[in-house]
């Protein structure tokens, strides 16, 4: 059985998976479901995201339980060294994992992050500096990356 929790953000509602050992996913939704029951794992979500937006927290000590390819993993797991107020370009990833072709792949990778914030898949830009797609829209990409002081002058989108 998994436990939810919910948290209303700046930038929408997200939702907390959890089992009895980790959290499952941290996604955007568009509405909670009925009959929710939390945990100490979703709360303590809960907790970690509300200091994030509050600008009291830059990172995650949230178990995660992290289903996907090898590959996958290995664009989460370099994603995840990505630190509040700095970025990375897809490209940057693709050579870490030493695989410079595979900058579409990396973005693929991306958009199937289901921990949202938690892993920064927000911090991932185009190697022009120009913000190419995230999974819950780019108008939350452009205000995650505004709210860790990344872009501070001018409005990308409106």
């Amino acid at each position: 059985m998994l436990n939810h929790s919910y948290l209303e953000t700046p930038v929408g509602l997200i939702q907390i998976q959890a089992n009895e050992v980790a959290v499952t996913s941290i996604l955007f939704v568009e509405e909670a479901e009925d009959d929710v029951e939390e945990s100490t794992l979703t709360k303590n979500a809960v907790v970690q995201l509300t200091e994030y937006f509050d600008k009291k927290r830059k990172s995650f000590s949230i178990p995660l339980v992290i289903d996907g390819t090898a590959f996958q993993q290995s664009v989460w797991e370099q994603v995840k060294k990505v630190s509040f107020g700095s970025t990375a370009t897809y490209l940057q990833i693709s050579k870490l994992l030493n695989n410079e072709g595979g900058v579409r792949a990396v973005g693929t990778a991306n958009g199937k992050n289901r921990f949202a914030i938690v892993i920064p898949c927000h911090r991932v830009i185009a190697t022009s500096g120009g913000l190419t797609g995230y999974a819950w829209g780019l108008w939350r990409k452009e205000w995650l990356l505004y709210h860790e002081g990344i872009f501070t002058q001018t409005k990308l989108f409106d």
